[in-house]
């Protein structure tokens, strides 16, 4: 059940850092009161995000949860810039990509023992 919460908290990461670029750094919604819901949706998959970081941590050690759900994060963010905000999508950026999810992948096969 830990690394179901890890995974989830990861996705919610990725909506969490979605949303702060659609905010434009959490403060056009002073300006732009248009900018309100995405700041409100982002603000709530802050702390889902790191309500479900923190059950996981119950039972994973802080090293393994943390590097799982900074990767999980950074993989997401990376593959929404890259179809949907059309940034590089270079061979040395998809084996970058690939080199975390294999360190993720690589810390969950190694196993843990309860903290």
């Amino acid at each position: 059940m830990p690394f179901l919460y890890l995974i989830l908290a990861g996705l919610c990461e990725v909506i969490w850092a979605i949303g702060l670029k659609k905010t434009d750094g959490l403060t056009t919604f002073l300006s732009d009161s248009s900018k309100i819901w995405p700041t409100i949706w982002t603000i709530l998959f802050m702390l889902i995000s790191f309500w479900l970081l923190s059950l996981a941590m119950r039972d994973l050690p802080l090293s393994t949860a943390y590097a799982v759900w900074t990767g999980i994060g950074a993989v997401g963010t990376v593959i929404y810039g890259m179809i949907f905000l059309n940034e590089p999508r270079d061979i040395l950026r998809i084996l970058c990509i690939a080199l975390v999810i294999a360190g993720i992948a690589g810390l969950k096969l190694l196993g843990h023992k309860p903290a």
